[in-house]
């Protein structure tokens, strides 16, 4: 699996404590993150992780990019929703990404551990299928998204 993990400052101590306690499970998958997120992840968790920018400096378009290419099969974004973002835009749109393309989403904790629940269950294997049989290249252009 490929899995995008994001998270705003106040929530980046949580990211942190998460990915750690998931660290056996998410080790055996691609990670990719945004860069502060990342930073702290690789050096906390010591696991291999594609950072991209800073959300606010397009990290979140990056990953919004991957979804829409169907190079990401989850995406785990803790979000602050106390505070205002100054990218409230990207953030919305790579949450309508992720439902235009059917990409599991987490928003917080719970859901977040969910999705790593059913990954660990392999419940989330179709991804795999799906991508092996080219559905996953489906053209959603038609779609106003």
């Amino acid at each position: 699996m490929h899995i995008a993990l994001i998270a705003h400052d106040k929530k980046k101590d949580d990211m942190v404590r998460f990915v750690t306690a998931y660290k056996d499970l998410l080790g055996k998958h691609h990670l990719y993150a945004t860069g502060t997120t990342g930073k702290r992840l690789i050096e906390e968790t010591q696991l291999p992780i594609h950072r991209f920018k800073s959300g606010p400096l397009g990290g979140d378009q990056q990953i919004g990019a991957y979804v829409s290419e169907n190079k990401l099969d989850i995406v785990i974004f803790l979000r602050d929703p106390l505070t205002s973002q100054p990218h409230e835009p990207d953030i919305s749109a790579l949450m309508r990404l992720s439902d235009v393309y059917n990409i599991p989403l987490a928003t917080n904790l719970g859901t977040a551990e969910m999705i790593l629940q059913g990954v660990e269950a392999g419940h989330l294997e179709w991804r795999d299928i799906q991508r092996e049989k080219g559905i996953l290249n489906k053209d959603y252009r038609k779609y106003d998204v």
